[in-house]
């Protein structure tokens, strides 16, 4: 079985996107371009794309503590992307850096240990990124 998650982003002005998702009907975000394309007032795609591996992946780490019945304090995570131009001279997202803080009782340790070897495999937005993403594109009247 297949999952399906949809996404629907309305243009509110310049590049400031109003972005509402199926079945979340009060989470909506919005999005807008760096300057000086866009103004700056939400977060753009590239910094959703850094959010969204972060979650994922502390989301998996936490996950799998719980399951080890692991004692997690507090958990903290920074994203570090780094763009950079292509033979074209086109920005491409270069790097992403992930740096997870978790705060845990040292009799939990070797929980962690374990966890650190399994967790990433479970993070569906990382492991899809790695293994490559098969995009249609599709403009229509």
């Amino acid at each position: 079985m297949n999952e399906r998650i949809h996404a629907h982003m309305r243009r509110e002005r310049g590049y400031k996107f109003d972005v509402a998702f199926d079945g979340l009907p009060d989470a909506e975000v919005q999005m807008d371009e760096p300057r000086p394309l866009g103004g700056s007032e939400a977060p753009s795609a590239t910094m959703m794309l850094s959010a969204a591996i972060g979650h994922c992946l502390t989301s998996s780490l936490l996950f799998c503590m719980q399951k080890s019945r692991g004692d997690l304090k507090d958990i903290e995570t920074d994203v570090e992307t780094e763009l950079r131009r292509n033979e074209r001279g086109r920005w491409r997202v270069g790097s992403i850096k992930v740096r997870i803080k978790p705060c845990f009782n040292e009799i939990d340790s070797q929980k962690m240990e374990r966890c650190k070897g399994l967790f990433e495999d479970f993070c569906i937005v990382t492991a899809s990124i790695r293994e490559g993403i098969k995009v249609d594109v599709e403009v229509v009247k």
